[in-house]
């Protein structure tokens, strides 16, 4: 145990005593007395509670977005790209992935903003975008620059899963008289599944958690539990719940805890196909 005690100390500093004090500080009220009344405003209805709805519904819909089509860019990748061509993809899927903040808004507001490059083309297309409702500042314009770095980020994960597809057991399944429809339908599916499924709580805790690139994007018109929480830390504190910042941390805590127990749970079902 003595060569991990540097990462337990890591981990314990930077992870458990945050979370530790956090949980903490929501259970004390103005008076340093125990108290549940910071956790009464998101569990009414509220701003705090549509924040919460508001983060759930952003993180489900970039999920779905980025877990499918992900998958289907995984599939193409491992099938037709190879050598060198597939090691670039991966490099640029790495870097899309690890996009974010300041930066990735600034991007999209130089690109999709009302005279962005993208959107001064297809207005001389004939295709003005803003003739509607589309903002690129609104919840639309969110999911669109979150999906910027889902869809990669399900390329890294669900790509080893697909890669790991034996030949062998296609091979079989045709020799009993399988045919490829059926073989992905009764064989390839199911053994995805798991992997499929830890990939989309995984890119559904990052959706939830992400905080800068929203914040940038909208400045805080759009309400997501991460921005109201950094707005309660930067000062703007209500006067009688100077802790409620730390209860809806502890809020998000909980479903992040949630994610990455159904995480955990489907890499140990795809584990059993690996090591079979």
């Amino acid at each position: 145990m003595l060569p991990l005690l540097p990462f337990f100390i890591f981990t314990g500093f930077f992870l458990v005593w945050p979370v530790i004090a956090v949980t903490l500080r929501s259970l004390h009220g103005n008076k340093n007395e125990w108290t549940f009344a910071n956790y009464r405003p998101m569990l009414h209805k509220g701003p705090y509670l549509h924040a919460f709805v508001v983060s759930l519904k952003l993180s489900i819909v970039t999920t779905v977005i980025g877990s499918i089509l992900g998958a289907f860019f995984a599939y193409v990748i491992v099938k037709y790209a190879h050598g060198k061509f597939g090691a670039v993809i991966d490099s640029i899927s790495a870097v899309f992935a690890n996009s974010g903040g300041v930066p990735l808004a600034f991007m999209f507001v130089a690109a999709f903003g009302t005279e962005g490059l993208v959107t001064t083309v297809l207005k001389r297309l004939g295709w003005d975008i803003y003739a509607g409702h589309f903002t690129i500042f609104s919840f639309t314009g969110v999911v669109l620059v979150y999906s910027f770095f889902q869809i990669p980020l399900m390329v890294l994960i669900f790509k080893p899963a697909i890669a790991g597809l034996r030949s062998e057991w296609e091979e079989a399944s045709t020799n009993l008289g399988a045919s490829h429809l059926t073989y992905w339908r009764r064989v390839a599916i199911p053994i995805l599944t798991p992997s499929f499924i830890g990939a989309f709580f995984l890119l559904f805790a990052g959706g939830f958690s992400a905080y800068a690139t929203a914040r940038a994007l909208t400045v805080g018109t759009v309400p997501l539990v991460p921005i109201i929480i950094g707005t309660l830390v930067d000062g703007n504190v209500i006067s009688d719940q100077a802790n409620l910042g730390d209860a809806l941390a502890v809020g998000m805590i909980v479903v992040a805890t949630i994610a990455m127990a159904g995480y955990i749970w489907a890499q140990r079902q795809a584990a059993k196909w690996r090591s079979s």
